[in-house]
């Protein structure tokens, strides 16, 4: 059995870095652009190998130069990509990225193939994490299947918005942000759906865990003080460095410590699959706490 099997997106990110942020209708002079590999459940998949898990990812890329680089991408990482379909109709995802000089970003993301609806196989996993860049049909399937097979279920519920009670009532564990959380009904709401734990991740301040079936039943994560240069891809940093260590049969406690030490070290270099940190990056920072 594989420790973590992810189910999500595939995109190339476009990334422009810039002083400020534009507002609506205004034009700002971007200082770089770069073209990195990423998307929420390629990320996360990464994340998770580069600490320490035997992971695989299931998604879909088209059949076009970008879709063999990430798939490149992940198998370097030693990700499994046997159950990422490759569509002759559709274009990879992509992401267009602003990143501002505070390393506040902002994100279009335009699915591609990753809009692709049919339902996918999933290989027996400890851990089944997924997000919302692709369609939540497919994710409702995927976590079905993982319930069946006696999977922890891990959602990360980014890009917000109401989410359908039985893709609730299938989730083990939520990881939204401070803003998805709200945007999503809350975390009572989420506790009343049926989700047992809910972790919200809160940037430099760290995480906030909500755990109905442990004392206490809330607490709270801090961060590390480390040098932010983009914080691209450090949610996802969190998730997938989370599921590796709950697959691995850490604490929930354990596992956000690591999941927050990881998120903190991805937003100290630029792109979000160039960011994510190995194992021994989580052990040495944590060895300073």
């Amino acid at each position: 059995m594989l420790d973590v099997c992810v189910v999500g997106s595939a995109n190339l990110d476009l990334v422009a870095t810039t002083v400020r942020l534009p507002r609506p209708g205004e034009t700002v002079n971007g200082d770089s652009y770069h073209e990195y590999p990423g998307g929420k459940g390629l990320n996360q998949a990464v994340a998770a190998a580069r600490s320490g898990a035997d992971v695989a990812f299931v998604g879909a890329v088209g059949a076009d130069e970008a879709g063999r680089h990430l798939l490149a991408t992940a198998n370097a990482s030693n990700v499994d990509t046997t159950g990422v379909a490759v569509d002759d109709e559709r274009p990879t995802g992509r992401a267009i990225i602003s990143v501002d000089r505070r390393a506040e970003n902002c994100i279009v993301v335009i699915p591609g193939a990753n809009g692709r609806r049919s339902a996918p196989r999933i290989p027996p996993a400890r851990v089944v994490l997924a997000q919302l860049e692709v369609p939540v049909e497919v994710v409702i399937g995927a976590f079905r299947h993982a319930k069946l097979q006696g999977s922890i279920t891990v959602l990360n519920p980014a890009p917000a918005g109401r989410l359908p009670g039985e893709l609730l009532s299938l989730c083990d564990l939520i990881i939204p942000n401070e803003h998805e959380v709200e945007m999503i009904g809350g975390v009572e709401m989420l506790h009343r759906a049926g989700v047992r734990s809910v972790i919200v991740t809160m940037g430099a301040r760290g995480a906030m865990v909500s755990d109905r079936t442990a004392t206490p039943t809330t607490w709270s994560q801090p961060s590390w003080p480390v040098d932010v240069i983009d914080s691209t891809g450090a949610g996802d940093a969190f998730c997938g460095g989370f599921a590796a260590r709950i697959a691995a049969g850490d604490t929930l406690a354990a596992a956000v410590h690591w999941g927050a030490a990881a998120g903190a070290l991805a937003t100290t270099v630029r792109g979000a699959v160039p960011s994510l940190p190995r194992a021994v990056d989580v052990e040495r920072l944590l060895a300073t706490s």
